[in-house]
């Protein structure tokens, strides 16, 4: 028996998990009566062979069961857009004043002068054990992939997914401005992004400037890059209208882009925000092209929150997050990720998908009702990876759970959950963080 949190673990390979809440809309077949008000249900669960066996009725466990006493249980969390490579680097490159340029600035002149390959995995690495011991199985990283930076940072992709396979499925995204992919860099890059296995991204802007009005060539470039995912036989991930300029409107190309040229893989567009600042006509419009070429929407609300409508001296007017229940109601599927963590893009985070829900939460008000947000941090983004098994709770699926003494959702978002069990395989791991300290050779241990 290992005593991890609130309860106490067996380490064998049969046991049961007595008296648990979980969300209703992340468990598949469930039978188990209505849902509360918060959209939680009773149950129990057999867990065999690292695996799920049964979701069972409440009171159906035998004596013995592990009694959570009517805490949660949650499926793995999937955090789908990331930047492990830009990861904690904030001591020794702090963004001068917090804003979206210059965060640009600032890293720009970090990779250059320090982004070598034990730079870059042991930082990724650090961010892996973050997420691994609060309680997250998968993760999309984007990856820088300006020159000459593509040829360092792929590899070491390669060579982490490698070390951490079993643990967290990693899947690498390329990130660079369009215009780079006009030159013959951007089809070296398109390449390693195919032999990698990766997904091809891009940021909707020029390189050194910000997301605003569409820039003259931006459909060619578009395509461009369409036409080499699409040859490539590669899935798209874009980093779009990350401003709060009313003329950043390349959400509604994109969809149109995507629609006539009849592309045919997973498509997904982050942050998004400048559509929240756009006329009710357009936003319509919009959502509905997007709807119809199938693409989906991850939102960073802290990221986001934390860069836009920022103006020395001067409080922000907005959130900067995007209209995500009109997205919804459009039938747009929608994540929430983490983003940035401790570098000049964001100050903070921790790779915690928690942490993540609980802002999200009050930043874009999911709640009053809940319904099935609780799908954006996990099913939702499992699917877009082309993970079936993960962010469900259902039986024969992998016991990689996140067990809370919570017994409500008010309860899990107004306190810190630091007592969670983390179950691999249905084995209570340690959930002891890295420490700092660890990195203090590479980004410094003061500001």
């Amino acid at each position: 028996m290992k005593r991890s949190g609130f309860a106490t673990v067996p380490a064998e390979p049969h046991y049961w998990l007595a008296d648990a809440r979980a969300q209703a809309c992340l468990v598949e077949g469930n039978g188990l009566g209505q849902p509360d008000r918060e959209g939680l249900v009773r149950l129990d669960l057999e867990i065999r062979d690292g695996r799920i066996a049964r979701l069972a009725p409440l009171g159906s466990a035998p004596a013995g069961a592990v009694d959570l006493r009517g805490g949660q249980v949650w499926p793995g969390f999937v955090d789908i857009h990331t930047h492990l490579d830009k990861g904690h680097i904030w001591p020794r490159s702090p963004n001068p004043d917090g804003s979206f340029m210059g965060a640009i600035d600032t890293v720009v002149r970090d990779r250059v002068a320090r982004w070598h390959a034990e730079d870059v995995r042991a930082r990724m690495e650090f961010g892996l054990h973050c997420a691994w011991a609060q309680g997250t199985v998968a993760i999309r990283t984007h990856l820088d992939s300006h020159p000459p930076q593509a040829d360092i940072t792929w590899p070491v992709l390669k060579q982490v997914r490698e070390a951490w396979a079993g643990r967290i499925d990693l899947q690498g995204s390329a990130n660079m401005p369009m215009d780079f992919y006009a030159t013959p860099h951007g089809t070296h890059v398109a390449d390693l992004v195919a032999e990698a296995g990766g997904i091809l991204g891009t940021v909707t802007r020029l390189n050194g400037e910000g997301h605003e009005a569409l820039p003259p060539q931006f459909l060619e470039l578009l395509e461009h890059i369409f036409r080499l995912a699409m040859d490539r036989g590669l899935n798209m991930d874009l980093h779009v209208d990350e401003s709060g300029d009313r003329g950043a409107r390349a959400l509604i190309e994109v969809a149109r882009t995507a629609e006539r040229l009849g592309f045919k893989g997973r498509l997904q567009c982050g942050h998004c925000c400048s559509l929240a600042l756009q006329p009710d006509d357009f936003i319509a419009a919009t959502l509905k092209a997007v709807a119809d070429a199938g693409i989906t929407v991850v939102s960073l609300p802290m990221c986001n929150m934390y860069l836009q409508g920022r103006t020395q001296g001067r409080t922000p007017r907005w959130r900067g997050v995007t209209v995500l229940h009109e997205m919804k109601a459009a039938g747009v599927p929608v994540s929430i990720a983490s983003d940035n963590c401790r570098d000049p893009f964001y100050a903070y985070g921790d790779h915690d998908m928690l942490e993540v829900m609980t802002q999200a939460t009050r930043i874009a008000q999911l709640d009053h009702p809940i319904g099935d947000w609780p799908r954006a941090f996990t099913s939702v983004p499992a699917s877009v990876m082309g993970l079936g098994e993960r962010g469900r709770l259902k039986a024969g699926a992998p016991a990689d759970l996140v067990l809370l003494s919570a017994r409500f959702m008010s309860e899990m978002l107004s306190r810190s959950q630091a007592d969670r069990i983390v179950l691999r395989a249905g084995k209570a791991i340690d959930t002891s963080l890295p420490d700092y300290r660890q990195l203090d050779q590479l980004v410094g241990a003061a500001p």
